[in-house]
């Protein structure tokens, strides 16, 4: 019988294999949920820039009110910098975590392949055991009747 082969090690396999989807999946959510992230900051730089567009010129307004509009748009452009900034930084971690995701996978295919091959390779050893017990058996009748 194959050492490799038994159904212990069969169910651990299976086991392993199931336990690498799971974290499969639970990446790919993860991943799900950055790139939702990343979305909420692309919207929000986009709707800063309207708001920005939006404010107007303030070379036509009074003293005190272009000194307001040009604060104003001084807090928005300072706060869509920093949104520019932590959106590179997440997309940064967004890549890492799916070279990651992408070598989890493979990593979970070659374990399924192996426990395919490996179950396979049980099942062909039982019926084959199975048969030449089938075989002792006919072979017995058959001299007992021959006796």
């Amino acid at each position: 019988m194959n050492p490799h082969a038994t159904p212990a090690n069969l169910q651990s396999l299976a086991r392993l294999v199931a336990l690498r989807q799971d974290e499969v999946a639970q990446l790919g959510i993860s991943q799900a949920q950055k790139e939702a992230l990343r979305q909420r900051y692309r919207n929000n730089l986009s709707r800063m820039a309207a708001l920005c567009a939006g404010s107007g010129s303030s070379g036509a307004l009074p003293p005190a009110l272009a000194m307001n509009c040009a604060n104003y748009k001084h807090g928005v452009l300072v706060t869509m910098a920093q949104h520019q900034q932590e959106l590179a930084l997440h997309e940064a971690d967004m890549a890492v975590s799916q070279r990651k995701l992408q070598q989890l996978t493979r990593q979970c295919e070659v374990l399924d392949h192996s426990f395919r091959q490996r179950r396979s390779a049980w099942q062909l050893e039982q019926q084959r055991g199975e048969q030449k017990r089938q075989d002792d058996m006919a072979t017995q009748v058959w001299l007992q009747g021959r006796a």
